[in-house]
C-alpha cells in the first residue's frame, strides 16, 4: 500500500505535464493555422493560391518548432495519433481521454486567441460549407498519410526527425488533397470557431472528423503491415547511436538528451519518459 501511495502521485504529475504541453501545443498551432489563413487573407486579397501557400507553409514551419520543443514531454496535438497511440500499447484508456480533452481545448482556445489578435469577435461561427465526396475522399488520405509518416518514422527509429517529416507531409497535403488536410478533430472543431480562411462551417465538421477517424485507423492497419519486426529494426539502429522504439510503442515523444555520460542504451528502450520507480517498503 505505501508503494502505492508514493507511485501514484507522481504517474498523475506525469500525466498532468503531459496534458499541459498538449494543450499548449494544440494553443499555438490552432492560432497560427487560422492567424496565418487572417493574415493572408488581408495581405493577399484577390489570390486565393498564394492564401493558400501563405498558409501551408508558415502550418508546416511552426509543426516543425511545436514538435522539436515539446517533443520530449508529447506532442501528438491530434486526437487520431493518439488514438494510434493507444491501439499500439503506448498509453492507457485513461491517459488517451486526458490527452484528447487537453488537445481540444487547446484548439479550441488557440482559435479564439488568433480572432482577438486580428480583432475579430472572439468567437464567430464559420460559414465555409466544406461536404462532399471528395471532400471527405482527401481527408481520409491527409490523415492515412500523416499517420503513417509519424509512425513510420517512430518505427525505424528516427524518433527525432518526426518533426521536420510531420511539417513536411503537412505542407505537402495543403497542396495535394482536396480538403486542404485538415487531418485533425481537434483542430478541427477548433477551426469552426473562426469565420475566416481557414474556417469550416459546423455543419461539415462532423463528416471531416469520421473520415479523419477512419483514415487514423487504416493507418494503423498499414503502420503493423510495414514495420511488423519493428524490435530487430529499432535493435539495428540502436547499434548506430540512434533512437528505438519498441514494436508496439508509438507514442509521439523525442528522445531525451539527459542520459548520463558512458550510459549505454538499451535497444528496447520506449520513446517516452521512463516510468517513475516505485519505493520499496
Amino acid at each position: 500500500m505505501a508503494t502505492r501511495r508514493t507511485g501514484q502521485p507522481k504517474a498523475h504529475a506525469v500525466l498532468a505535464r503531459r496534458a499541459f504541453a498538449e494543450l499548449l501545443g494544440s494553443l499555438l498551432l490552432a492560432a497560427t493555422v487560422v492567424g496565418s489563413g487572417i493574415a493572408a487573407q488581408r495581405l493577399s486579397p484577390s489570390d486565393a493560391g498564394l492564401q493558400l501557400l501563405e498558409n501551408a507553409l508558415i502550418t508546416g514551419a511552426v509543426l516543425v518548432a511545436l514538435i522539436l520543443a515539446l517533443g520530449p514531454v508529447s506532442a501528438a496535438f491530434n486526437p487520431v495519433v493518439t488514438l494510434a497511440e493507444r491501439a499500439f500499447g503506448a498509453i492507457g484508456s485513461a491517459a488517451t481521454v486526458v490527452l484528447i480533452a487537453a488537445q481540444v481545448a487547446g484548439c479550441c482556445l488557440g482559435v479564439v486567441l488568433a480572432n482577438l489578435m486580428f480583432d475579430l469577435n472572439p468567437v464567430t461561427f464559420s460559414t465555409h460549407r466544406r461536404s462532399s465526396g471528395g471532400l471527405w475522399l482527401g481527408e481520409v488520405v491527409a490523415t492515412f498519410g500523416l499517420l503513417v509518416v509519424i509512425f513510420g518514422v517512430v518505427r525505424s527509429g528516427r524518433a527525432g526527425q518526426v518533426g521536420y517529416a510531420v511539417g513536411g507531409y503537412i505542407t505537402a497535403a495543403y497542396w495535394f488533397t482536396s480538403s486542404t488536410s485538415f487531418a485533425n478533430p481537434a483542430i478541427t472543431v477548433g477551426r469552426a470557431l473562426s469565420d475566416t480562411f481557414a474556417g469550416i462551417a459546423p455543419a461539415s465538421v462532423a463528416g471531416f472528423v469520421l473520415m479523419q477517424l477512419l483514415g487514423g485507423a487504416l493507418a494503423v492497419g498499414a503502420v503493423r503491415l510495414l514495420y511488423p519486426d519493428a524490435r530487430q529494426v529499432a535493435q539495428h539502429v540502436a547499434a548506430g547511436g540512434e533512437a528505438t522504439s519498441r514494436p508496439d510503442d508509438g507514442h509521439l515523444r523525442t528522445p531525451r538528451d539527459d542520459r548520463p555520460a558512458g550510459h549505454d542504451p538499451n535497444p528496447d528502450r520506449t520513446l517516452r519518459s521512463p516510468p517513475e520507480r516505485r519505493a520499496r517498503p
